[in-house]
């Protein structure tokens, strides 16, 4: 595994200042992580993502003029490198699957412990998606019920090539990276997604990213970042 050198630089979007202090006040104390900015709205978050180029943003679904998510989208269409986490109260399904839909690499609630923080920083970094356990056990327990029709994962139907798809997709990995990784084209990348998710009887890549990242499943290992 790569190790990171230089600290994993932080930009904070969230209007609330307890939450904007409070955060800078964890991370102060770490060494590998650095606050670099700050936004209290959607604006100012792609103004400040423009201009400093994190590694990593913290971001609040509900701001005074763009939406968190809206905003989220935006930065990873922008700059695909930086990495978005939600940080918020909100712990709907809809607003897990439509953040991470549009390019979040994960979804913390605001209650996560504050030593948890600088490791979750630091994955999310390296492309590992990131979830609050009580979001992880809730949309596991959502996908095992009778509402969704399709059979549950069997991972001894994906040949190994899909495993690896699967892997690349737990980390947040878009079609295009994952062409580039696999050396195939993307539009092979996109044949084996569908087959995946017919196979194995999932919906879209979302369920299947937060499947992989929260049930532990010992035979798909997540590739080293």
């Amino acid at each position: 595994m790569v190790r990171l050198q230089n600290p994993t630089r932080v930009l904070i979007v969230d209007d609330e200042d307890i939450i904007q202090y409070g955060l800078k006040t964890i991370f102060q104390t770490e060494a590998m992580v650095k606050v670099v900015g700050e936004a209290r709205n959607g604006q100012e978050a792609i103004a400040q993502v423009k201009a400093l180029q994190p590694d990593v943003v913290l971001m609040d679904i509900s701001m005074p003029d763009i939406d968190g998510i809206t905003v989220t989208r935006d930065i990873c269409q922008m700059l695909p490198q930086t990495k978005v986490l939600i940080l918020t109260t909100y712990d709907e399904e809809q607003y897990i699957t439509d953040a991470i839909q549009h390019g979040a690499i994960g979804y913390l609630l605001k209650k996560t412990p504050p030593e948890d923080f600088k490791d979750i920083i630091r994955a999310a970094h390296k492309g590992y998606m990131q979830l609050s356990p009580s979001l992880g056990q809730k949309l596991c327990q959502q996908l095992k019920s009778p509402s969704h029709q399709k059979p549950p994962i069997n991972l001894q139907d994906v040949t190994p090539r899909e495993q690896e798809v699967i892997n690349l997709i737990a980390e947040g990995a878009s079609n295009r990276e994952i062409a580039t990784i696999l050396h195939i084209t993307e539009k092979t990348v996109k044949n084996h997604v569908s087959n995946i998710l017919s196979r194995i009887g999932l919906r879209d890549r979302t369920q299947l990213a937060i499947w992989v990242n929260t049930l532990a499943i010992s035979t798909i290992h997540p590739l080293s970042a």
